[in-house]
């Protein structure tokens, strides 16, 4: 009874694992054979170098370049706030914070990480851009800033958390050493891990 019931479960995961093989097989696909469609109408460097998005006009241009460099300032905008609030959170976390305040507050992190995109998205909509256009007249409701706060703030959990838990493997005997040759908890922090 026991080898049945192992081999349908060894069966169930087989016929799981084609499904997801075969679901994967079945988007790449239509993926390649739709830009295969797509590129026999737009010249690659047409598409690459092209400086309008406008395909639903009666006059199509199908250019990437403006929406390439949007994402890109946007990214780069987020990297700027969320990587050093992120290493500075996970500093104190790690080095100075209390074990019980560490305890506490690493799970709010977790959980900051697990909201969605929609959410951080209307949040940048009715909340930041309002901000901003208040701070600086001009600023159009479209955009880099907006969107880039806003994902500087979505990926500073993660990036605290995974910065926290590389600091925490640090050997402590590397603390240690550091501590016993003369050096303060800031030059170790800043130095040594």
């Amino acid at each position: 009874m026991k080898k049945v019931k192992e081999k349908i479960i060894e069966n169930l995961l087989k016929f799981s694992g084609l499904i997801s093989i075969l679901t994967t097989i079945g988007i790449l696909y239509v993926l390649i054979s739709e830009s295969l469609s797509f590129f026999r109408n737009v010249s690659v460097i047409e598409f690459l170098t092209a400086k309008q998005w406008t395909p639903l006009f009666s006059e199509k241009h199908y250019g990437i370049l403006p929406l390439l460099s949007g994402t890109l300032l946007t990214t780069i905008i987020a990297i700027m706030i969320a990587l050093p609030l992120g290493l500075v959170i996970a500093i104190y976390l790690n080095e100075y914070a209390p074990k019980s305040f560490r305890k506490s507050i690493k799970p709010i992190l977790e959980i900051l990480a697990a909201i969605p995109t929609v959410v951080y998205g209307f949040f940048a909509l009715m909340v930041i851009t309002p901000f901003l256009q208040q701070l600086i007249p001009s600023l159009s409701g479209f955009n880099s800033l907006s969107p880039g706060i806003v994902m500087g703030i979505m990926i500073t959990p993660m990036i605290s958390s995974l910065s926290e838990d590389a600091l925490y493997a640090v050997p402590y005997s590397l603390r240690e050493a550091s501590y016993g040759m003369g050096a303060t908890r800031f030059q170790t922090t800043f130095r040594v891990l």
